[in-house]
């Protein structure tokens, strides 16, 4: 940055100067070469959640404002709704779980996958401390909580449970009713995601089964194409910030600051935070293996016609985030 020093000088010097600047109005002189653009305006849709904890402290701690970026987070009640923001313009980016955004794409939203958030996958399937439920064949008949058949966690163990023989009965809860459902015992276990799993496991249930969601991708990074055809570097060093804040997570995940950022976005209780944090593995590298497979699971689903392969990810971004 230019440090400009102020001289004063004499009214004949002045005056001299002037005459070498000439007296033309403001508008119509040349522009300044050394005068820079500001910042580049990036809108998040966010439907907060400690998996979006990369999100926040990369705002809260400057990472974006030090990339010449003004990033503006707005609140979204759901993923749906935050995608629906992307897609109608008022927002440019948004977090998703993966089968969200897959689906949009696939059925031709203008989107695009830039980053991954984290990886593997971290919901669980929490049951009360003397469940019967320890394999796959026990969730036979069993009532489950889960927000979605088409929630990655979802499908991985509803998978299971067929591959076991098994079929449970899914009941379309939220993470908070899920766990009011749990303590009243109107249903035989949830799957839950951060921090609504430390919540249920704070309260006396256990986790179960936890290899099953371990083996799939998690949530995506996803990006307006209109916007990033505009600004496909601004939108490189957004996730170079997301980057700082993923390795200053991963040093120390339980940190007072980042506990306290957690739960200044998200609300949740900074008992669940200390007790599932380390569990969020935040990175930017995309999964396209396990993606992929969600997609076929997908198809499967009838939820979309055919997986969309790589054209669900960003170009740009090829050899930075992600590669064949």
């Amino acid at each position: 940055m230019k440090r400009w020093m102020v001289r004063i000088v004499s009214p004949v010097v002045g005056i001299a100067l002037l005459a070498l600047a000439g007296c033309a109005p403001a508008e119509d002189r040349a522009p300044d070469a050394d005068a820079q653009p500001g910042p580049t305006r990036i809108v998040v849709a966010d439907a907060s959640s400690t998996h979006h904890l990369n999100l926040y402290v990369a705002q809260e701690l400057g990472f974006f404002e030090e990339r010449d970026l003004e990033v503006e987070i707005i609140k979204a009640e759901d993923l749906a709704a935050s995608r629906d923001a992307v897609v109608s313009g008022r927002a440019d980016i948004f977090w998703s779980c993966p089968t969200v955004a897959i689906a949009a794409i696939a059925n031709g939203a203008p989107l695009k996958t830039i980053a991954q958030v984290k990886t593997p996958c971290t919901s669980v399937l929490l049951v009360s401390e003397d469940s019967p439920i320890e394999t796959y064949a026990d969730l036979d008949g069993k009532s489950i909580a889960g927000i979605s058949p088409t929630c990655e966690a979802v499908i991985a163990y509803s998978k299971k449970a067929r591959e076991a023989g098994a079929e449970f009965n899914l009941e379309k809860l939220a993470g908070g009713p899920a766990v009011m459902a749990l303590e009243a015992g109107r249903i035989d276990g949830a799957i839950l995601e951060e921090p609504h799993a430390s919540i249920a496991e704070l309260k006396g249930f256990r986790i179960v089964l936890p290899e099953t969601a371990a083996e799939i991708a998690c949530r995506t990074i996803n990006v307006r194409t209109a916007f990033l055809e505009d600004n496909a570097d601004a939108a490189k060093r957004f996730i170079e910030a997301i980057d700082e804040a993923n390795a200053l997570i991963a040093e120390d995940p339980v940190a007072d600051r980042i506990v306290e950022i957690a739960a200044q976005y998200t609300g949740a209780p900074e008992d669940a935070i200390r007790n599932g944090n380390a569990r969020l593995l935040f990175t930017t590298a995309i999964q396209v293996e396990g993606l992929s497979y969600l997609a076929d699971e997908l198809v499967a689903l009838e939820n979309i016609r055919e997986n969309p392969g790589t054209t669900m990810f960003a170009e740009e971004f090829r050899g930075i985030t992600w590669d064949e």
